[in-house]
């Protein structure tokens, strides 16, 4: 199933049940008098937040989708039964928008529920209407219609560590050595196309879609996936230790996500230079101070091809998230 982070959706709740017209029936007599029951309310339309990124492609098929309608009144003074709620499960971090009022809606936990829309009330059935002056009405009245809207849903990401920078850092390969993800790996200018989630003792590491200078404006994968880092706890700038110049590499990035958000670059941030191996320890040793120095910002290395890196690492994000959440 392909991924899927936007969908346009028409959303109807159900049509309150009609009222009816009934009689008691006794021994004798034609009619006793009224017992025609009230129309169910119609259903009503929720949203409610799950841990699954995949949810939204779920609905990616559907044009529109509705509550059931409330059941018609019945004899003996019986209500009809309530229509059957619509509830759509939709990742966490997804934003609704009811394109029709501009209500917006935000999940951003697990378990989070909104109602978007009611269902519309059952009508009246003949019994209601029964008084001293009117003691065999025949009137009823019809169930109402639901509320309906266009919706437009966005995921938005969130997690508590997103691997950025640009493309062929090496970000897929260490979230699959991380949290064994399956995150697809290969030597092409976007070799992410879609972002990746692992998690890693608990905690949420997100690999981003690699970042070009005009991703900002647009150019290659552009807004698609920058929006997911507004949502990421802390930024880990991943920068190959094969690049020519990775102090301009790591400003470079940076100011790609200055650019579409200055607000982003408040977060923690950390360093992370990967592919450690195919530099000599002295010459990776003097790349990770100098960074370090120049950017102020805590600095790891690692390669994946080294379990004691990835064992610091690991440790060292861990620990920075739990820091955050003290």
């Amino acid at each position: 199933m392909a991924f899927t982070d936007e969908l346009k959706i028409n959303l109807s709740a159900g049509k309150g049940g009609d009222g009816v017209v009934r009689w008691r029936h006794e021994k004798y007599k034609e009619k006793a008098g009224p017992s025609g029951g009230n129309g169910g309310r119609g259903g009503d339309v929720y949203a409610k937040a799950v841990r699954d990124i995949t949810k939204l492609s779920h609905y990616a098929q559907f044009s529109k989708l509705s509550a059931k309608n409330g059941q018609d009144g019945m004899k003996n003074s019986r209500t009809g039964a309530k229509g059957e709620d619509l509830v759509l499960f939709l990742p966490v971090g997804s934003v609704i928008k009811n394109e029709d009022t501009g209500e917006k809606w935000e999940l951003l936990k697990e378990g989070d529920e909104v109602i978007l829309l009611k269902g519309g009330k059952g009508g009246l059935g003949n019994e209601y209407f029964k008084s001293s002056k009117n003691i065999t009405p025949k009137e009823q009245t019809d169930g109402k219609s639901g509320e309906s809207a266009k919706f437009s849903i966005e995921l938005r990401l969130i997690a508590d560590i997103g691997l950025v920078g640009s493309p062929n850092a090496g970000k897929s390969t260490l979230l699959n050595s991380l949290t064994g993800a399956k995150s697809k790996v290969g030597n092409y200018r976007f070799t992410t196309v879609e972002p990746y989630l692992g998690s890693l003792h608990g905690v949420i590491i997100a690999d981003i879609p690699g970042l070009i200078e005009g991703a900002s404006k647009g150019k290659g994968l552009g807004h698609s996936f920058l929006k997911h880092i507004s949502r990421t706890r802390i930024l880990a700038f991943c920068i190959s230790s094969e690049s020519k110049d990775l102090l301009s590499e790591f400003e470079a990035v940076k100011n790609e996500l200055e650019l579409y958000d200055p607000e982003i670059l408040i977060k923690p941030k950390i360093i992370i230079i990967t592919k450690s191996d195919v530099v000599g320890r002295e010459d990776l040793k003097k790349l990770k101070d100098n960074v370090s120095e120049e950017t102020g910002l805590d600095t790891y290395s690692v390669s994946v091809l080294d379990d004691d890196s990835i064992d610091e690492l690991s440790k060292g994000l861990v620990g920075l998230v739990k820091k955050e959440d003290q």
